[in-house]
């Protein structure tokens, strides 16, 4: 390529007919983090349990503790816990080492810094139990561990801290690796408030535990015969443990530099492995990492890049035109195929985020991301949003203009405001969200707050309570009606971006996406086929509603290749 310092090519793993195949390492990598941390949640979730029982009395957390414990202590399970406590950390410095950017959302970083702050505080907390439990005769049970900590007060807040950390980090990885999972999204109003109150109710009853313990210890003889295990083990073997948690500690803290300073050492092979350029726009020249993005390497550089969703193929805000270099890309994955078709994108248009450029390239973006919020920052305004299931409501008022032609503006204002008032009710009355209004039409959600087939039920409902009452406003005010007033509903369900949308001074809550599309076409054949009522068979299938009494049909939807079943209800 002319104008381009470098000039190396390489054949890039996801290209067609490379030598190079995918490295499996990372897909085994992410399951065993996964599975560790499965297991590290298995572990704490019932470990706080027993501190809330604190609230109770310290004898129920003592009664208890065995109990869960008993588990970790069979021998066969024994030495999975440290084995996990070792893989889970190690696993996920491996990762964050091979990212080819450390450029990344809030909730990504966030999780990192509390994974790298658990070892720091957690190793002092094993050494004082288990290794201690393990190497002397010594029962570590609250009495012993309790009372440990009845004046150490610096010892208690980094305890604290340490349920915290855990905890969030926790829940974190969760909502990372089930973020997009249906019923995750489903049970999310259980598990927002579970995941406030456990941590909360756990450590009060751990401080309220250590008060009682305080007392406890203020009396000598109790004091003595609950340290006197350890005060018969040798002195060398104390020292021993003590040092151990230093040890323990800055190896750690060299592991840690150490991980990063081989990513240091891995980017700076990967730069020299392609030695290649991307030539933006703007007229800078950024250096291509072995195994790079385009999206990637813009982060990498500082360049702001449009990405609504931030990079995985969901949307085609991130793409470009490429005007040198296309031939030598790899062949688009099916993925990006199938969303550039959506937009009916040109030969040369790509998406930035699934594009691995194996030499110099030049290109375009062909969207501003200055009009964007993306998913990796809070900026307001435009749009900003999630993809969830939802069920749409269209509603358009029929004839409107031929009221506006007969009735003076204040009148039809009148009117108008009638009838949203009317439409408003019935929303609130089956659970919908009044999204937008333009004109004579309204747009309404239901599922924001429940699931998709309560939702599919109550807005049927809705549909049905709509029609109920243009019927009783049609009887009020029959005297200022040259015509009955008729309304036309079209009602759809699935997968939209839910979230606020409009100008940063007066956003709305609403919804974009094909499904919302398709609720607004059905609405619209609501004249065509003489019903009031459009409504797509999924929709009354997941209300489990019985509409065999109407009309069905098979309507063909601009834009879709496969025509939609839906009933036509008169």
């Amino acid at each position: 390529m002319k104008n381009f310092p470098g000039g190396l090519r390489y054949n890039h793993p996801m290209q067609d007919g490379a030598k190079n195949t995918p490295s499996k390492w990372p897909g085994f990598e992410r399951r065993v983090r996964i599975v560790t941390g499965v297991i590290i949640a298995i572990y704490v979730i019932p470990h706080l349990f027993n501190h809330m029982l604190g609230l109770v009395s310290f004898e129920a957390m003592e009664t208890v503790r065995p109990v869960l414990a008993s588990f970790w202590q069979w021998t066969p399970i024994w030495w999975v816990l440290p084995t996990v406590l070792i893989t889970h950390p190690l696993f996920s410095m491996m990762a964050v080492c091979r990212r080819s950017t450390l450029r990344m959302p809030p909730a990504e970083l966030s999780q990192i810094l509390l994974g790298l702050a658990v070892p720091l505080l957690l190793l002092g907390h094993v050494v004082a139990t288990r290794v201690t439990r393990t190497a002397t005769d010594v029962d570590t049970n609250y009495n012993y561990v309790l009372a440990s900590m009845a004046a150490d007060d610096f010892g208690v807040v980094m305890q604290s801290v340490l349920v915290l950390v855990v905890w969030f980090h926790l829940c974190i990885g969760v909502h990372m690796w089930l973020r997009f999972r249906k019923t995750y999204r489903r049970i999310q109003p259980v598990l927002y408030p579970l995941a406030v109150m456990w941590p909360v109710l756990a450590l009060v009853g751990y401080w309220r535990a250590l008060a009682e313990m305080r007392v406890k210890v203020s009396d000598v003889d109790f004091k003595i015969e609950v340290f006197k295990e350890w005060s018969k083990v040798d002195p060398d073997l104390r020292l021993a443990l003590g040092w151990l948690e230093e040890i323990l500690i800055g190896l750690f803290v060299v592991l840690v530099g150490a991980a990063f300073l081989l990513r240091l050492l891995a980017r700076w092979r990967r730069r020299s492995r392609i030695g290649a350029f991307i030539r933006h726009s703007s007229g800078k020249q950024v250096a291509i990492d072995d195994g790079q993005s385009i999206l990637e390497a813009m982060r990498v550089a500082g360049i702001n890049h449009a990405s609504m969703c931030g990079g995985r193929a969901r949307c085609t805000t991130c793409r470009v035109e490429v005007s040198e270099g296309l031939q030598s890309l790899p062949a688009p994955t099916e993925m990006e195929a199938t969303a550039l078709s959506r937009i009916q994108a040109g030969p040369r248009v790509r998406l930035a985020c699934q594009t691995y450029p194996n030499a110099n390239v030049s290109i375009t973006p062909l969207v501003d991301p200055r009009t964007v919020t993306s998913a990796d920052d809070g900026r307001r305004g435009g749009v900003a949003g999630a993809e969830r299931e939802v069920v749409a409501m269209f509603v358009d008022l029929r004839e409107s203009t031929k009221l506006a032609e007969d009735k003076l503006p204040y009148d039809v204002v009148f009117i108008l405001n009638r009838f949203f008032a009317e439409m408003s009710d019935a929303l609130d009355e089956t659970g919908g969200h009044y999204a937008q209004f333009a004109g004579d039409g309204l747009l309404a959600l239901y599922g924001l707050e429940t699931d998709l087939q309560t939702a599919a039920g109550a807005a049927l409902d809705g549909a049905q309570n709509m029609m109920d009452r243009i019927e009783r406003l049609n009887d009020e005010i029959s005297s200022e009606l040259a015509r009955p007033l008729r309304i036309g509903i079209g009602i759809h369900a699935g997968e939209a971006i839910v979230g606020d949308m409009g100008p940063p001074s007066t956003p709305i809550r609403s919804a974009i996406g094909d499904n919302i599309n398709i609720a607004a076409r059905l609405e619209a054949m609501t004249k065509d086929l003489g019903a009031r009522l459009v409504v797509s068979t999924t929709t009354v299938e997941l209300a489990n509603r019985n509409y065999s009494m109407h009309r069905q049909e098979d309507v063909e939807i601009r834009g879709r290749r496969e025509r939609l079943p839906v009933f036509a209800v008169e």
